[in-house]
């Protein structure tokens, strides 16, 4: 038997040692640490999140924007730090703080006690927090092709258990009297899975818990990875929401790693599985999942570079290797696919940075790398590269309040494709990349001015290219490897759209907004693939709504 007295005394140094490591160690965690209880902030609700852009683009705070959504706790701890140098803000941004503090103060006092937004109902005591919303809102469009209209209706509602545990869920009901959303149409707006014509449904939530440097959330929420400002490309958020289990690690200030397991949806009728009872027939789609990981580094104040990969795969059932967060999923696959590529899975790696090191200026890019060959890499005339690239800046508060954006996106031919329906890079057939697709490029530039708290004024200009739209064709070379060549870049233009606009959005209560937009388009080629029937030719669009909740 172990003398513990004896062990103790001979040790007692080494102890002492030990337990100090240990205390250190806690005492980093707790400096990186994130704060407990998680809600999501709905990725479409970009009041605040434009605010906080600012914020960091002043300086005032360090804002990781490649990975959303934020939770209302992150947003929460950032308008805190600001709060705490109100030194550096003007009197729009003054207000604005003041504003968003409103609701999310929910997160930060103890109590009600303090000046707070209008809730259809709120409560919040020592253990339970409670807070439910309605949803409303309509946009009508009105051209020279006729009118269009976009209404919705619902609930929304989060609430906090203790210091660990958070909860959100949240209802629409859509309605659109046209089809403005078919899973081939180049907009930007999110995807719809229509139950009926032109009805569709979204229901969105999540269950998180949190300790010091990290947490878990099993969700059913959009996703968007990747720094942008008009379409993310590596995860744009455009498909339909999704359910996944998302883990989000701070070890160190210096490091931000995020891992999603997500059960897409294929449409792909298995045929083996689908059966006929009572003269119904029930059509059973084949399992479809997508591993993805994230690491974003910050090696220097207001520098981000992140990096990671994906795999969408089927037919494997929830494989345990796809759920080590940490893994290169391509050498996964190699592994368990070795024999014949075609039963290959569908793996990606992407690249991202955002540059805040000079006050105003935001620079940053993504790289998304779908198929590529390093030897051939920077060869014109090689085109077996398969990957999307985009760059831009951002100017805040040069000249005070007035904002201006330029960004460009170009995606080669085959990206984001695959030559298997069940593990295509996309849900609901809506891709999961850029909502131009492959063979693409969009130059957008922005102007805003944001005079009064919560009221912005923006002129833009898009113009955005499709070419030929190639098949996905997998052949051998002389040593039987399996490969994919590529086309040319924009051989021809397939669909093009000129689009320059001015639109006007005010926010009167939180999370309500009432906006006015005009839009000037152009759009040529093959319209009936690729727009809504109410955008085809030259058009003059007004466009009026508003919006409560989201």
């Amino acid at each position: 038997m172990l003398n513990w007295k004896l062990y103790f005394n001979k040790n007692h140094n080494t102890l002492k040692r030990y337990f100090r490591l240990y205390v250190a160690f806690l005492s980093c965690l707790s400096l990186s640490a994130l704060h407990g209880q998680t809600v999501y902030h709905h990725v479409n609700n970009t009041g605040v999140t434009e605010l906080l852009d600012e914020l960091a683009n002043l300086k005032v705070i360090e804002l990781n924007d490649a990975f959303k959504p934020y939770s209302r706790m992150e947003i929460a701890t950032w308008l805190q730090q600001a709060s705490e140098n109100r030194g550096q803000l003007n009197k729009r941004q003054l207000q604005e703080l003041d504003f968003y503090l409103k609701d999310f103060n929910k997160e930060l006092k103890p109590d009600k006690d303090f000046d707070k937004r209008l809730d259809g109902y709120y409560h919040k005591d020592s253990l339970f927090t409670f807070s439910i919303n309605p949803i409303l809102g309509i946009q009508y469009w009105s051209n020279e092709n006729g009118t269009a209209y976009h209404r919705r209706n619902g609930l929304q509602m989060f609430s906090y258990i203790g210091d660990r545990v958070g909860i959100y869920a949240s209802l629409r009901d859509n309605h659109e009297n046209k089809l403005l959303n078919d899973t081939a149409y180049l907009t930007p707006r999110t995807g719809a899975n229509y139950k009926a014509q032109y009805d569709f449904s979204e229901m969105l939530g999540g269950l998180s818990y949190d300790w010091n440097w990290g947490r878990i959330s099993v969700v059913k929420d959009f996703l968007q990875v990747g720094t942008n400002y008009h379409g993310a490309n590596i995860v744009s958020g455009k498909a339909p929401s999704y359910a996944y289990v998302r883990l989000t690690i701070r070890p160190v200030h210096w490091l931000d790693f995020n891992y999603i397991h997500g059960w897409l949806v294929s449409e792909v009728v298995d045929s083996a599985r689908s059966y006929t009872y009572a003269g119904a027939v029930r059509d059973v789609f084949h399992d479809k999942y997508m591993a993805l990981n994230f690491f974003t580094l910050k090696p220097f104040d207001q520098f981000h570079f992140s990096f990671g990969n994906s795999i969408v795969y089927s037919d494997l059932g929830i494989h345990p290797a796809y759920l080590i967060p940490v893994m290169f999923f391509k050498s996964v696959d190699h592994t368990y696919n070795a024999t014949t590529n075609a039963a290959g899975q569908n793996n990606t790696m992407f690249f991202d940075f955002s540059v805040r090191s000079l006050k105003h200026l935001h620079l940053y890019g993504t790289w998304f790398l779908d198929v590529i060959t390093i030897s051939t890499l920077f060869d014109e005339n090689n085109h077996s590269n398969h990957w999307s690239m985009k760059g831009g800046l951002r100017i805040s508060n040069l000249i005070p309040n007035v904002t201006a954006t330029a960004e460009y996106t170009r995606t080669n031919p085959l990206a984001y494709k695959n030559d298997l329906e069940t593990t295509q890079y996309e849900s609901n057939h809506y891709n999961l990349g850029h909502y131009l697709r492959d063979n693409s490029d969009e130059l957008y530039v922005s102007l805003s001015y944001k005079p009064i708290r919560a009221f912005r004024a923006q002129v833009y200009y898009i113009k955005a290219r499709k070419g030929p739209d190639y098949p996905y064709i997998r052949e051998r070379d002389e040593t039987g490897q399996s490969l994919v060549l590529g086309k040319s870049f924009m051989e021809s233009v397939e669909w093009q759209k000129e689009q320059i606009g001015f639109k006007i959005n005010y926010q009167v209560i939180n999370d309500g907004y009432v906006f006015l937009e005009y839009a000037k388009r152009t759009i040529n080629g093959d319209q009936e693939r690729y727009t809504p029937e109410i955008f085809y030719g030259n058009t003059n669009t007004w466009s009026v709504g508003l919006h409560l909740g989201f």
